[in-house]
């Protein structure tokens, strides 16, 4: 007996960083669990899965979903395939307990996500941090802005497999990691050699990180990037 036999029930999950989400599990694929929380669709990747229960709470109950979840198309459903599904859409992704982007899915590549926020702009994600992700209605725009308040143009240069070899283009460029731009996790990206990331900060420090551990990485660039 599997995490199948909680379908269509209330339950509690507990996923990486102490992040507990609850309602009624409606859908798991080989490696995504969909949950709704009375009010959205949870899509949450079972890597990130420290357990997940039965729950039963008598001053709160969740009502079964009244209109469909829109990223799995009535069909088996994996991660990859949801991301797929949401590009052009607008969602929310949660990274950790303090950082969660709103935006579109403009890409999906190998291990990373590229994405764009009416705030931040281009942002690539790490496909691996990705602890849930809630799609908006479909007529719901970023922050009640229209296309015209942040006109989207293409991006010139093709995108990179992977992560790390997106991240060697931008070497020169000022960067931000995992949106800490008053620490060390911002400056100039110097080098990325052996999974290690060289960036110089704003007071000329040479600081290394483990590329593994880079959630996202947002990027000073002049331009917005098309959908």
């Amino acid at each position: 007996m599997g995490i199948e036999h909680l379908l269509n029930k209330e339950v509690e999950i507990e996923i990486t960083g102490k992040i507990i989400c609850t309602g009624i599990l409606v859908d798991t694929g080989t490696d995504i669990l969909v949950l709704f929380d009375g009010n959205e669709y949870v899509y949450i990747p079972i890597v990130h899965l420290h357990k997940i229960k039965e729950f039963s709470a008598k001053d709160r109950q969740v009502d079964f979903p009244k209109f469909k979840e829109t990223l799995g198309n009535n069909e088996p459903i994996s991660y990859r395939k949801i991301l797929i599904n949401g590009k052009g859409k607008f969602v929310k992704i949660k990274l950790s307990e303090t950082i969660t982007l709103h935006g579109y899915i403009v890409n999906v590549l190998n291990d990373y996500i590229l994405f764009y926020s009416p705030i931040y702009q281009v942002i690539l994600i790490s496909m691996q941090h990705v602890k849930w992700l809630i799609p908006y209605p479909p007529l719901q725009t970023p922050y009640g802005l229209t296309n015209k308040t942040f006109p989207i143009k293409p991006l010139n240069n093709p995108l990179a497999r992977s992560f790390e070899e997106q991240l060697k283009k931008y070497e020169g460029d000022l960067v931000v990691f995992n949106m800490e731009a008053s620490s060390d996790k911002a400056g100039v990206l110097k080098n990325i050699q052996n999974n290690i990331v060289e960036i110089q900060n704003a007071s000329g420090e040479k600081v290394f990180r483990k590329l593994s551990h880079l959630k996202c990485v947002s990027l000073a660039l002049k331009e917005p990037i098309s959908l």
